[in-house]
């Protein structure tokens, strides 16, 4: 039996986490440790998750919370690192760019614990956001690269790192097709919000980039305020702090966060998607949803294909005209086949140590 350690802490890795956990669950040569950093805190940007996919509670919880990059990073790295000691593992299971990631992969390294990074590969050329330094850190520190693209591949083969790389898919696209049943069954858009299916247009905005400037928020929110459709916004608790000074017209309305199988259940009935996560762009693609993304560039280029994403940026008058613009193509199959977490667990097992 192997024993492995994952480490999460944000919404996109309980997800991701989900996944993975359901295939561990279903074999008996596998001990999962669940180490979770704290690095989402509220009840509904993390209890939730762990409830409504039916994640194993954590084992470990380190209650890190809200700080600064270095505070948060040095406490999870300090929790991690004590943990690893006391009990090591085969391997450290690491997902996406967060600073949970960053720290899980730093700890595990200097321990001379393999590292596996799930969703590796991935750039956005701007070594201004903070998840692209982590990202870029915790491929060419792990010793397993899982990466969910052709494209990806081809980036860490750039990076000197092919020998590491793994094409395993996208275990987001796995998610999204086991989750979206069960939300189906759950969920109504009418208990959500008093909008119709098809008449509204979902966004989300939780970068830095966007978050931690007024001029950004302002210009979006703007933007928001001339559709032609209501506009739910689901709020990360950060930036709700950042609202106070931003105007907006009736058309937008801000909501409480939602829990996974909640907002699967809003993309899927949205007309039109707008938002800087990377996860979401996929989610709308994997759903067949027009996107425009609101940052200057994106990691996921595979969505541009065939006008399914368009690339805005905070600038109102991008965002307007963008909106506007239809899909045009067919979708490719560049997420692989919906079984990337069977894959990944599957070599891990194989390739212990």
């Amino acid at each position: 039996m192997i024993k492995i350690v994952t480490i999460i802490g944000a919404r996109p890795q309980f997800i991701k986490a989900a996944t993975l956990s359901r295939v561990v669950m279903g074999r008996d040569d596998i001990k999962e440790i669940i180490i979770h950093t704290g690095q989402h805190y509220d009840i509904n940007m993390s209890q939730i998750f762990f409830e409504e996919l039916d994640i194993p509670a954590p084992d470990i919880n380190l209650e890190v919370g809200s700080g600064s990059h270095g505070t948060q990073t040095a406490k999870m790295l300090e929790g991690i690192e004590q943990a690893l000691i006391s009990d090591p593992p085969d391997w450290v299971l690491v997902y996406g760019d967060t600073n949970s990631t960053l720290a899980g992969a730093l700890a595990a390294a200097k321990l001379n614990i393999p590292v596996a990074h799930v969703e590796a590969g991935l750039r956005s050329f701007n070594r201004t956001m903070p998840e692209e330094i982590n990202r870029i850190t915790t491929d060419h520190i792990s010793k397993i690269l899982f990466a969910p693209t052709n494209n990806a591949m081809d980036l860490l083969a750039k990076e000197g790192l092919s020998d590491r790389a793994v094409l395993s898919g996208d275990v987001m696209f796995d998610s999204i097709m086991h989750y979206k049943v069960i939300a189906g069954q759950r969920y109504s858009v009418s208990q959500l919000t008093d909008v119709d299916p098809g008449k509204y247009y979902l966004a989300t905005i939780h970068r830095q980039e966007n978050t931690d400037n007024y001029k950004n928020l302002q210009s979006i929110f703007l933007a928001f305020s001339e559709l032609d459709m209501p506009v739910i916004v689901p709020l990360h608790p950060r930036t709700l702090k950042m609202m106070e000074e931003v105007s907006y017209r009736s058309n937008v309305r801000i909501i409480s966060p939602v829990g996974y199988l909640e907002m699967i259940t809003l993309l899927d009935n949205c007309y039109k998607v707008l938002t800087d996560s990377g996860g979401l762009q996929k989610e709308a693609f994997f759903l067949k949803k027009p996107c425009v993304t609101l940052r200057e560039e994106t990691e996921w280029i595979e969505t541009l294909e065939d006008g399914w994403n368009f690339i805005a940026g905070a600038d109102k008058q991008k965002i307007l005209d963008k909106i506007i613009l239809p899909q045009t193509g067919i979708q490719k199959s560049f997420f692989g086949n919906g079984k990337a977490a069977e894959k990944i667990v599957e070599y891990m097992v194989q390739n212990r140590g």
